[in-house]
């Protein structure tokens, strides 16, 4: 199978060895767009695509500059979206109910989706869904073994209105716990800060599934408190708490957790070695390529022939 993905040209730093899992399990034309070209892609490809090369072509691009093209995006065949970020059709934000808006016009396209839940409703609206789950470079992170001097942190952002939620717990929990929140550059900066905190603090409190975040943490050795998504999304994963994770609904119940591995130290060591097994077996990007390859093997829905109107453009090069 010949496979054209198009991926966005502003996250190769994060998502270059996913990419290269892809290409690892499939014959492959990666293209990295520019924010111009996404942002045209009847441009693009009128000047550099041959449709009819590609048994599938898959758009890993920006949802807003898809949503503006549909007209357009109608007309490529053999399309599958990969899509990180359709559990915000599902929260409330700016894109409450626009995925499915957007993926009602396509009917015969795939969509692999990084939620387990998202996945099952969007099937449930007739969408032609498969979940893959997000994973973590495993070119770059892993567990150095080396001492761990900061006993509670967390890394990422916290601005975003999109992560009050997220903002609002780390600020009650460091109120009694010494808490470190902070930002690093990407690569070498980030595995080494991973690698120095002992319990890990994901809040990613609202959005119904498990970011990339988790993995890392998973796989650089340290014990993951993880806000729990749901016993679906969770038995998706294979995480299974107080054992390969701990999984909190509360502060309370977070606070309750760390005081116990705090003093089960041996419980803890095993729960960060479960967890990092996890991650390396199932959420590499090595493997996660390879479920992306596996998800387009089943033959797509029947595309519709395009209207003499839609012809009429294509010959005209609109």
């Amino acid at each position: 199978m010949k496979v054209l993905f198009l991926v966005q040209k502003e996250q190769r730093a994060i998502l270059d060895r996913l990419y290269d899992g892809v290409a690892a399990n499939c014959e492959c034309d990666t293209r990295w767009l520019s924010s111009d070209e996404q942002g045209n892609l009847r441009r693009y490809f009128k000047q550099h695509v041959q449709v009819d090369q590609y048994q599938r072509i898959i758009l890993f691009l920006r949802f807003k500059k898809e949503l503006k093209q549909i007209a357009f995006i109608k007309r490529i065949p053999n399309l599958v979206i990969l899509e990180h970020d359709a559990y915000q059709n599902y929260i409330p934000c700016k894109y409450t109910g626009k995925f499915s808006k957007y993926y009602r016009q396509l009917p015969w396209a795939r969509v692999i989706s990084s939620g387990a839940v998202v996945t099952r409703r969007l099937q449930a609206e007739g969408v032609d869904a498969v979940f893959v789950p997000k994973g973590y470079d495993q070119a770059l992170l892993s567990n150095l073994q080396q001492p761990r001097d900061i006993e509670l942190g967390f890394i990422g952002s916290t601005k975003s209105v999109a992560y009050s939620q997220r903002k609002e717990l780390l600020e009650q929990l460091a109120k009694t716990e010494n808490l470190l929140v902070t930002r690093t550059n990407s690569g070498q900066d980030y595995l080494n800060t991973l690698n120095r905190i002992r319990f890990f603090v994901s809040a990613d409190i609202g959005m119904g599934e498990y970011m990339i975040k988790n993995f890392e943490a998973m796989a650089c050795g340290c014990v993951l408190l993880a806000y729990d998504h749901g016993t679906e999304e969770s038995q998706a994963l294979g995480l299974l708490d107080m054992q390969n994770v701990v999984l909190y609904r509360n502060l309370e119940e977070l606070q309750q957790k760390l005081q116990l591995l705090r003093t089960n130290t041996v419980l803890a060591d095993q729960i960060a070695a479960a967890g990092q097994q996890l991650a390396e077996q199932q959420f590499s990007f090595a493997n996660i390529g390879k479920k992306i390859v596996q998800a387009l093997q089943p033959p797509l829905r029947p595309q519709p022939a395009p209207s003499m109107w839609s012809r009429l453009c294509s010959v005209l090069g609109y």
